[in-house]
């Protein structure tokens, strides 16, 4: 049975004349890699774009199209593509040698320039991704209190182990996601992501609650936004009930501001993940954090305090031309506006989508915070108006529901237009994104609008 998407879409027609070459490689890609991919975001029907080179904002596809840049490396290139600083120091990183298999230099300065930046890191463990950094970050709280559970908002991602497998997209019900023990799910609370009280019911009444865990800004950093007070409240009610704060500043962090979202919000973790801006859009990650917590990966401190230290090989942490680059990338960022050119470009998107949506008559919005663009495309069909529409009063169910073929066919039309968006829908922006880029995007937008329009979607 065909595709409904697939047939009959001059969208679809129009994306595929404009990228042959993508078309070609897909159908490789499906003979070796499962659903051709490589990462589920990049999944995108009749077929997602390949890339040949990128620089600053912008990147090239195999066909020599070129697209204003809004997965931004999924959030690891607040710098854009190729920074010449970050470039140089990891040429010079890379002829000195990818792997030591020893200590060196690169990573005694890049953690002295993390523990600089982030308010909550007294001592960091370098890991190989942000997957790792929560999974350390969560056998460090268990260690240290002696408890078992933690505590986990609805739709917040912290990466794809085994204990946050679920409850992000589906299962919020707490049951196993497929391949995942049922143990391993029954020592997860899941929580509202809008709803204090059912965080504090939870402190209040299960006495094995290690850790709690959030991602500071909320949900896919904002799309269920998280506002500093309730941040803020978390940290009272963690401390006082001797529960672990956990943010998981994978995206937020070096972004938000130079010391992340803890920073931005005067609010200060016990615990620190960090990834993608860490290494200057080079793989690693980290988890930071006070002394006597990292102290349990402390061999000379284990040994005094007769315990069992806590076992972390991995061949890649803080390998030294992932080490280099996000040295480089991190004082670029401590030193400059970077932060804030990337808030402004985002805030100039929102406000100027939603004059589009409001002039096209059609009911979604544009919203988020910092550097971070979501489209609300509506799908429960409530009542919107783009200029006035305020996420914190819709719930997260609704925020987060999606017609899949309605995204997808507004990251075909964006992309014939010469703009590439996120699978959320939406994007992240850096600092090199220029009032050109931006308006180009306006337009852009505004004539995907229309195709959808004339595909018969509104």
């Amino acid at each position: 049975m065909p595709d409904p998407l697939l047939s009959n879409s001059q969208i679809v027609s129009a994306y595929r004349e404009k990228t042959p070459g993508s078309e070609r490689l897909a159908g490789e890609a499906r003979e070796v890699l499962p659903s051709g991919i490589t990462h589920d975001s990049r999944y995108l029907k009749p077929y997602a774009l390949y890339i040949d080179r990128a620089a600053g904002s912008h990147k090239w596809d195999v066909d020599g199209n070129r697209y204003v840049d809004y997965f931004g490396g999924h959030g690891a290139l607040l710098l854009g593509h190729g920074h010449p600083d970050v470039m140089a120091a990891t040429s010079e990183a890379m002829a000195a040698g990818t792997h030591f298999g020893a200590n060196h230099p690169r990573e005694v300065t890049w953690a002295q320039q993390v523990i600089k930046m982030v308010p909550s890191a007294e001592r960091i463990r370098f890991t190989s991704s942000g997957t790792e950094a929560t999974l350390m970050a969560l056998r460090l709280a268990r260690a240290h209190t002696g408890k078992n559970k933690f505590v986990r908002f609805k739709t917040h991602f912290h990466g794809w182990h085994d204990h946050m497998a679920g409850g992000y997209a589906n299962h919020f019900d707490g049951t196993a996601t497929t391949g995942v023990i049922p143990a391993v799910a029954s020592n997860v609370v899941l929580v509202s992501p809008q709803d204090i009280s059912e965080v504090r019911q939870v402190l209040e009444n299960d006495n094995d609650i290690a850790a709690v865990i959030c991602e500071p800004t909320g949900a896919s950093f904002g799309m269920v936004p998280m506002s500093a007070d309730f941040t803020a409240q978390l940290r009272e009610m963690t401390a006082k009930q001797g529960v672990l704060l956990i943010f998981d500043e994978v995206v937020t962090g070096f972004r938000c501001s130079p010391g992340g979202a803890q920073q931005a919000y005067g609010v200060t973790p016990d615990l620190t993940t960090l990834a993608k801006i860490l290494s200057g859009g080079l793989p690693g990650g980290g988890v930071a954090g006070r002394q006597e917590i990292l102290d349990h990966l402390d061999f000379e401190r284990s040994e005094a305090l007769s315990r069992e230290k806590i076992q972390h090989p991995g061949t890649f942490n803080a390998n030294p031309v992932s080490a280099a680059a996000g040295l480089a990338a991190l004082k670029i960022i401590e030193t400059t506006d970077a932060c804030e050119r990337a808030n402004a470009s985002a805030a100039w998107l929102r406000g100027r989508f939603n004059e589009i949506l409001e002039a096209e008559d059609v009911p979604w919005a544009a919203y988020g915070a910092f550097s971070g663009l979501h489209l609300f495309t509506n799908a429960k069909g409530i009542d919107v108006k783009p200029s006035s529409f305020r996420a914190e009063d819709v719930d997260y169910e609704t925020l987060k529901a999606k017609r899949s073929d309605l995204v997808m066919k507004l990251r075909l039309a964006t992309a014939v237009n010469g703009v590439d968006l996120s699978s959320a829908p939406g994007g992240l922006t850096s600092a090199m994104h220029t009032q050109e880029d931006l308006d180009l995007t306006a337009e852009a937008f505004r004539e995907a609008i229309r195709m959808l329009k004339r595909d018969g979607e509104f």
